[in-house]
């Protein structure tokens, strides 16, 4: 269906994660590279894909956020300027302000995507059955998140081509949209077989999915292909910061939690000062804010953090199989998971 060799999706991690060259080498090796675009313009998506085309002939994604975004209202954000004051302090930075009511990027960036043209547009937090429609019918494939059968069932029912079936093990922001996130945090070994039995449609495992044991193990499960997000933070090529990667190699399975800390949506990360301090807030009644606004607040913190290489203050985004991070090039690496899965599957007889 995507026009790869290996059944193998590198995850599209955005905020500059899926550099071009990540994109590109992933495509190149066989696999399916993936652009998280959520964060640009829609200048930067077309110039991105250029780029992208600039160094390989072979299919990739380009994914957006679409949904989860809430029309400006009133909130309080007292407690959650407290919290960043202490922290601002500690990087240098100015005290923090509350920002402008970010605007609903997804219609505009969704433009750009059919103007680029990419072999597949991929989504999350979100069922954009318009999108969906006008995707097809542009001849792009389309790829959405599910973390229940239901949610699953609704894509399909919309014409989506493949289902991500995100189990609650996967790093990053979780992609829940048909009911509260904790009903939703259901393990990749329990959730890809019950949608593969429940839609028609191919199933991609994800979540805490790191080698060829993995791969192997969720196509036994039913799943036609696997996205793998953290381990391909270790590539040589991604945009991730050091600080980042030395944390992850250093993380347990148990080091990694689901928090609203960063961006106001549940997400797993890596524990850290930042992320301790909002959750012992918390225990005395709300404090983030809503998505989007909320990541606007702490871009600041996050961003000056990543340039000086202070993990107390990143958004440490991490799976749950941590202990099996390895840096290498992303050829490389997609060469081993081949190597990998065909020597698992071996085995197995």
């Amino acid at each position: 269906m995507f026009g790869t060799t290996y059944p193998i999706i590198q995850a599209p991690m955005a905020g500059g994660t899926t550099t071009p060259a990540l994109v590109a080498a992933v495509s190149n090796a066989g696999a399916l590279g993936s652009l998280g675009a959520a964060y640009m313009t829609p200048a930067q998506i077309r110039d991105t894909v250029a780029e992208i085309r600039r160094l390989t002939d072979r299919p990739f994604a380009v994914n957006l956020f679409a949904g989860g975004h809430d029309s400006p209202h009133d909130v309080d954000p007292t407690a959650m300027l407290a919290i960043l004051a202490r922290h601002h302090e500690a990087l240098g930075l100015q005290r923090p302000t509350m920002p402008a009511w970010p605007a609903d990027r997804f219609p505009e960036q969704f433009e750009a995507v059919l103007e680029a043209r990419p072999a597949i547009f991929s989504f999350t937090f979100g069922l954009p059955a318009e999108a969906i429609r006008r995707a097809r019918d542009a001849g792009i494939r389309t790829v959405g998140t599910a973390t229940t059968v239901d949610e699953a069932q609704r894509l399909e029912a919309a014409g989506i081509d493949a289902v991500v079936a995100q189990g609650s093990e996967a790093g990053g922001h979780r992609g829940t949209f048909a009911g509260p996130f904790e009903n939703a945090m259901i393990g990749t070994m329990a959730l890809v077989p019950q949608v593969v039995d429940a839609v028609s449609v191919p199933v991609i495992a994800s979540g805490g999915i790191m080698d060829g044991r993995g791969i192997v193990a969720a196509r036994a499960l039913g799943a036609a292909a696997v996205q793998m997000g953290t381990a391909f933070l270790g590539c040589d090529e991604a945009g991730v910061a050091e600080a980042h990667r030395t944390a992850l190699e250093a993380g347990h399975e148990d080091a990694a939690t689901v928090t609203r800390a960063f961006s106001g949506r549940p997400a797993r990360g890596l524990v850290n000062d930042f992320m301790r301090d909002v959750h012992a807030a918390e225990k005395a009644g709300p404090v983030t804010l809503p998505f989007a606004v909320h990541g606007a607040l702490t871009g600041p913190m996050r961003r000056q953090a990543s340039r000086v290489g202070d993990i107390e203050r990143m958004s440490l985004w991490s799976g749950q199989g941590v202990r099996m991070f390895r840096r290498m090039p992303a050829a490389e690496l997609v060469r081993r998971l081949v190597e990998e899965s065909a020597t698992v599957a071996a085995g197995l007889g």
